[in-house]
């Protein structure tokens, strides 16, 4: 009787050491001198914005406008350029489709690859006094449709780095792509400043793909568990082939998480372009930027 109770305590020891060992190691892990070190704790859903491999922001602005634009032409005689502040004479267009998407592939902790698409599609028409533009010059209602589209593609490296924060530097290329088009009641003007005829309607588009290099600097901290503040900044002054001009993007931006995956957020952003082109397409100078809150949501996995 008693071994069977010597036994049965032998088991119920043994029992008890197996599970003891098993909650232990679910706890902590073993290095190789064979000290034990404390588990890291779960990141919080802020933190993992630092951490997932992907992180998806997509939004809208609710932002102000700027373009003014000069075409050289023989409207104005002897090819000059004409300036025209598209938003005083047509209008910022308040209903106009405005929105950001921002991706980001951590394919290592401190390697990413990030994509930016913007979008930005006017189109009003106003019963304006006359404007040059290039050969043309415009007047009485003028429909003007502006189409501007900019994408990034940047590889970043994250020289600072810890759970709850990091900062990166990044450089990359970015790509505008603006498109002009006047369409209305416009004289065609020769080479000598003067009128050559006349068409009841008729349309100029100008178009201006610029290919720009990108450099920034970017940066993100888990102030909280469910909240993040990032902020980012981007300048080149740049002359490449057809293209004298620079650039700059600021960008500064807080987001509650409301799960490990998901949340909403909401930035300042302020992006400028300033460039001379000497091309077929556009033979110019431009000045576009945008400037404003964006209301977003995040996701990442």
């Amino acid at each position: 009787m008693r071994s069977r109770i010597t036994i049965k305590a032998a088991g119920l020891a043994a029992a008890s050491l197996v599970a003891a060992l098993v909650a232990t190691s679910s706890l902590a892990q073993s290095s190789p001198s064979g000290v034990m070190i404390s588990a890291q704790p779960a990141p919080s859903p802020a933190e993992h914005l630092l951490t997932d491999k992907w992180v998806i922001n997509a939004g809208a602005f609710v932002l102000a406008t700027h373009l003014d634009a000069s075409l050289n032409g023989t409207a104005s005689g002897g090819g000059a350029s004409q300036d025209v502040n598209f938003d005083s004479a047509f209008g910022t267009g308040a209903d106009a489709t405005r929105v950001r998407a921002d991706i980001l592939w951590r394919f290592l902790p401190r390697h990413h690859l990030r994509f930016l698409y913007f979008n930005n599609d006017v189109s009003r028409t106003r019963n304006i006094q006359p404007i040059d533009w290039g050969d043309y010059t415009f007047s009485g209602d003028v429909t003007a449709q502006t189409k501007f589209n900019v994408y990034e593609l940047a590889y970043e490296y994250a020289f600072l780095r810890a759970p709850n924060y990091e900062v990166v530097g990044s450089f990359g290329v970015h790509m505008e792509d603006l498109s002009l088009k006047l369409s209305g009641t416009a004289q065609l003007v020769d080479s000598n400043g003067l009128p050559v005829g006349t068409a009841s309607y008729t349309s100029k588009t100008s178009s201006l793909p610029a290919p720009l290099p990108v450099l920034g600097v970017r940066g993100g901290y888990a102030i909280a568990p469910n909240w993040y503040l990032d902020g980012q900044a981007q300048f080149f002054k740049f002359k490449v082939d057809a293209y004298d001009g620079h650039w700059w993007d600021l960008r500064a931006g807080v987001t509650w998480m409301y799960n490990n995956h998901f949340g909403v957020g909401a930035a300042w952003n302020k992006f400028t372009t300033s460039v001379s082109v000497s091309k077929t397409n556009f033979n110019g100078d431009l000045n576009v930027g945008y400037s404003g809150p964006l209301l977003y949501l995040t996701g990442s996995f």
